[in-house]
C-alpha cells in the first residue's frame, strides 16, 4: 500500500495546501483517535506544537477530530517534540501528537504521532491510519464526546525530566553558553534548563512571532550563533532546530561541531565507563567515514541505516543500542529519551566539558572527518535516477571510489530533490565525482 499522507517523519507540507489543511488535520485526528480507541478506559491524547502561525489552526482541527470520536485532549502548548513523547508516556496517554515541521520555514507544518510508549508509530500503525483518513469514522455519541484542557505545568515537568538526565554532581557553574532556540518550541524550556544548572546564558532565537521560526537562526542557520559565541566570549554555543529534537554545537572559536562528532564524544565516553550498549553506535548512510574509522580504532562498530531518525531508532531498538543519531544533529540517547532530544544531548556534551576541564575546541574535535560533499539537484517530475546515462555515471563513480570512499545518492523524502553525497580521502576526486553525477541527473531531469 502506498503512502499519500505519511512521509519519513509524519505528515508534512505547506499549510493550506495539499495534505496540510485544517480539514485533513481533523480527519487525521479522527482516524488516529479511532485507531487507538482500545480497551474500556477513558482515552486521551497529548498535543504539543512549535511556534508556527499555523499551529493554532492545526491544533484546533486536531482537537475537533479527536474529541469527535470520543478522545479527551491534553494541550501542552509550545513544547519540544521530545517533551511530547515524554509526557505521552508519563501521562498514560494513548497517543501523542506534535504539530511541527521541524527545521522547515514557518509556511510549512507537520503532524508527528507517538504511541503510548513514547516512541514514534510503526509503519504498520501509520499505514492503518492512512487507510482510515479518507473514510468516514464512526462519531462518538453526544454524551461521549471528548473534552479538551490545557496542562499548565507541562513546561516544568519537561525541565525536571531533562535535568534528571544529568548526574547530580554535575553543575554548569562558570560556563557561559549561547543558546539558540530557533524561535521555536524550546524558546522557554532550553534556556531555563541550562540556567537552573548554573550556567550563564546568552539566549538568541527566543522571540517567536509565528513567522520567524528557523529564520536565520537555529541548527540549520548557524551564522548568528557563531558570531554571538565569539563576540560574547562564550565557552560554547548550542543550536536547536524548530522542534528541538536536533542539536548542533559551536565551540568557543565559532567552529561548528556536527552530529557525528557529538555521537563520537558521547559514545566513546560511555564505552569508557562501560555504559555503551550494543558495542557501538547507530547512524545513517550520511555519517562521515571518519566517524566509522574512529569507532573501529576504539573497538566499536557503526551500524548504518537509511536517512531518517526513525530508522536509526528502529535499528537501535532491534539491536539493543543506546546511542545513535544523524550527522544533521538528531541525537537519540535511549537511556534518557524515546526520541531525539537536542537539550538532553547538549547536557551530555556540557557534562563532558565540565569533567574534562578542556576548551570545547579541544574536547569536541574527536576525529578528523574525511572530505565529504553533498549537493542537491532539483527536478520537476519523473524519475531521473532511472535514466540509463545516470546509472552509468553512478556506476563509474562507485568504481572510482571503491575501497577509498563512499557514494550515497537518494531522492529526498519531502521535496523533489535528488541528494548526491560522496566522500573520500581525496577532496578533488570527491568534487569531481559529485559534479559528474549532478550534471547527469540535471540533464536527465531536463
Amino acid at each position: 500500500m502506498g503512502r499519500h499522507y505519511f512521509g519519513t517523519d509524519g505528515i508534512r507540507g505547506r499549510t493550506n495546501q495539499g495534505v496540510m489543511t485544517a480539514a485533513t488535520a481533523m480527519r487525521v485526528g479522527q482516524a488516529a483517535g479511532r485507531h487507538f480507541l482500545r480497551g474500556t478506559h477513558k482515552h486521551r491524547v497529548v498535543i504539543g506544537k512549535d511556534t508556527r502561525l499555523s499551529g493554532y489552526m492545526m491544533e484546533s482541527a486536531l482537537v475537533a477530530g479527536f474529541t469527535s470520536v470520543g478522545m479527551d485532549v491534553q494541550l501542552l502548548g509550545p513544547m519540544p517534540t521530545p517533551a511530547v513523547a515524554m509526557l505521552t508516556r508519563e501521562m498514560r496517554a494513548d497517543l501523542g501528537v506534535m504539530i511541527s515541521a521541524s527545521h522547515n520555514p514557518y509556511e510549512d507544518n507537520g503532524i508527528k504521532l507517538f504511541g503510548p510508549d513514547g516512541f514514534k508509530l510503526s509503519d504498520e500503525d501509520e499505514l492503518t491510519i492512512e487507510a482510515l483518513i479518507d473514510s468516514d469514522q464512526p462519531l462518538a455519541a453526544s454524551g461521549e464526546i471528548g473534552r479538551a484542557r490545557r496542562i499548565d505545568d507541562a513546561r516544568g515537568r519537561y525541565i525536571h525530566a531533562v535535568k534528571a538526565s544529568l548526574a547530580d554532581n554535575v553543575r554548569l557553574d562558570g560556563l557561559k553558553i549561547v543558546v539558540d532556540c530557533a524561535n521555536g518550541a524550546a524558546y522557554q524550556v532550553a534556556p531555563s534548563v541550562f540556567w537552573e544548572l548554573g550556567a550563564e546564558i546568552v539566549a538568541i532565537g527566543v522571540s517567536p512571532d509565528g513567522k520567524n521560526i528557523n529564520d536565520k537562526v537555529g541548527s540549520t542557520h548557524l551564522d548568528l550563533v557563531q558570531e554571538t559565541v565569539v563576540a560574547s566570549g562564550a565557552d560554547l554555543g548550542i543550536a536547536l532546530d524548530g522542534d528541538a529534537d536536533r542539536l548542533i554545537v559551536v565551540d568557543e572559536n565559532g567552529r561548528t561541531v556536527d552530529g557525528d562528532q557529538i555521537m563520537a564524544l558521547i559514545g566513546c565516553r560511555l564505552a569508557q565507563q562501560g555504559r555503551l550498549k550494543g558495542g557501538g553506535l547507530v547512524a545513517t548512510v550520511m555519517s562521515n567515514l571518519g566517524l566509522e574509522r574512529h569507532l573501529a580504532g576504539n573497538g566499536l562498530t557503526l551500524l548504518r541505516t537509511r536517512v531518517g531518525d526513525r530508522y536509526v531508532l528502529e535499528a537501535m531498538r532491534a539491536g539493543g543500542y543506546n546511542v545513535g543519531g544523524e550527522q544533521s544533529g538528531h541525537m537519540i540517547l535511549l537511556d534518557h529519551a524515546t526520541t531525539g532530544d537536542g537539550t538532553i544531548a547538549a547536557l551530555q556534551v556540557l557534562a563532558a566539558l565540565v569533567r574534562a576541564a578542556k576548551p570545547a575546541s579541544e574536547l569536541l574535535h574527536v576525529f578528523d572527518p574525511v572530505p565529504q560533499l553533498l549537493r542537491n539537484v532539483r527536478f520537476a517530475g519523473g524519475k531521473p535516477l532511472d535514466c540509463a546515462e545516470v546509472k552509468q555515471t553512478i556506476a563509474a563513480a562507485e568504481a572510482r571510489l571503491a575501497g577509498r570512499g563512499r557514494l550515497v545518492i537518494r531522492p529526498s523524502g519531502t521535496e523533489p530533490v535528488i541528494r548526491v553525497m560522496a566522500e573520500g580521502d581525496d577532496a578533488a576526486e570527491v568534487e569531481m565525482v559529485v559534479g559528474s553525477i549532478c550534471a547527469a541527473v540535471a540533464e536527465a531531469a531536463g
